[in-house]
C-alpha cells in the first residue's frame, strides 16, 4: 500500500472527534511490531522516528530508509513522521528522503523565538509538501528539559498558530515523557479549552503515563494526535527479560528480540482498539 500523508490520518481522525495513534520506533523490531499491530486492528497509523532514536543510529537514513520502506509495503494506511527535531539539518534530511511529516520542537526556546524557528521551517517543510507540528507549553520530562507543571495557555496557542501556519500543535495538558507509571492526570477542561480555541488538532506527547480511561476521555475532550513510545519499550523489554529468563542458552538474537517484537504488536494492537 503506497505511504498515506500524515495530515490525511491526523485529518479524518480529527473529523471524527477520534484519535491517530502515532507509535515510536527505536529499531527495525519496533518498526515491524508497529506495522503488524496495525494489521491485527486494520486500523491507519503513523510511524514515528525521533531525533534521539536517529542519534543513536548515527543517522535518519539507516533507520528512515527502513522506516519508510517498511510503511510502503504495509497492508494498511501509514504514515511516516520524524518527532522531536530541534535541529533544522535534520528536518530538511527528513523532507530529502520522504517522511510525509515532522515535528518542528523549539519549545525550550523563548516564545518569541519558538515562533521564528517554527514559522521558518514549517514554511520551508510546506513547499516540499510536508505536514508540519510544533510545541507550545513545554511537555514534561523530556531530557530533564522541560517544567512538569508546565500547561500550554489557549490563547496563547491560538495566537502561535496563527503566527507559525502550523498543521498541528502539542501542547501541555499534564502529561510527562518517558514516564514508567501510568498515573498521569491530565486537565480535561484545559483540553477542551484548547479544541475551542485552537484551530488545527493537538497533540499529546508522554501518552505512556496517562491510564487508558483517561487516554479516552483525553480524545473525546479534543485531543487528536496521541503519540505513545514508552509504553513499548516497556512491553518490548519485558517480553525479550522474559524470554531470556526461560532460554537462557539461546544466542540468537531473532528469537529473543522477536520475543519483544510479538509483544510489542500485541499492545499496539489493544492500545488501537482501546482509543475512540
Amino acid at each position: 500500500m503506497p505511504l498515506t500523508a500524515t495530515g490525511d490520518v491526523v485529518g479524518a481522525a480529527a473529523a471524527r472527534r477520534a484519535a491517530a495513534a502515532a507509535f515510536n520506533a527505536v529499531q527495525l523490531e519496533h518498526v515491524t511490531a508497529i506495522l503488524a499491530g496495525a494489521r491485527a486492528a486494520n486500523r491507519p497509523v503513523i510511524a514515528q522516528v525521533s531525533q534521539n532514536a536517529v542519534r543513536y543510529h548515527g543517522a535518519l537514513a539507516p533507520i528512515g530508509a527502513a522506516l519508510l520502506a517498511a510503511a510502503a509495503e504495509a497492508e494498511v494506511p501509514v504514515a511516516v513522521h520524524l518527532d522531536h527535531a530541534d535541529d533544522v539539518a535534520l528536518l530538511r534530511q527528513a523532507v530529502a528522503l520522504g517522511f510525509g511529516s515532522v515535528m518542528v520542537d523549539a519549545s525550550a526556546e523563548p516564545y518569541a523565538e519558538n515562533v521564528r524557528i517554527t514559522r521558518e521551517a514549517a514554511a520551508y517543510c510546506h513547499d516540499a509538501g510536508v505536514w508540519v507540528e510544533a510545541e507550545l507549553g513545554e511537555v514534561g520530562g523530556k531530557d530533564g528539559v522541560h517544567a512538569p507543571g508546565a500547561r500550554t495557555d489557549p490563547d496563547e496557542a491560538a495566537e502561535f498558530v496563527a503566527a507559525t501556519g502550523v498543521d498541528a500543535l502539542a501542547v501541555a495538558v499534564g502529561s510527562s515523557h518517558a514516564m514508567l507509571t501510568r498515573d498521569a492526570e491530565l486537565d480535561l477542561e484545559l483540553i477542551a479549552r484548547l479544541r475551542a480555541a485552537v484551530p488545527v488538532p493537538l497533540v499529546l506527547h508522554g501518552s505512556s503515563g496517562v491510564p487508558d480511561d483517561t487516554l479516552a476521555a483525553a480524545v473525546r475532550a479534543g485531543l487528536t494526535k496521541i503519540n505513545i513510545a514508552t509504553q513499548l519499550n516497556k512491553v518490548f523489554t519485558a517480553g525479550v527479560r522474559e524470554f531470556c529468563a526461560r532460554h537462557p542458552e539461546v544466542v540468537d538474537p531473532r528469537k529473543y528480540l522477536g520475543a519483544g517484537r510479538d509483544r510489542m504488536a500485541a499492545e499496539v494492537t489493544r492500545l488501537l482498539r482501546l482509543l475512540p
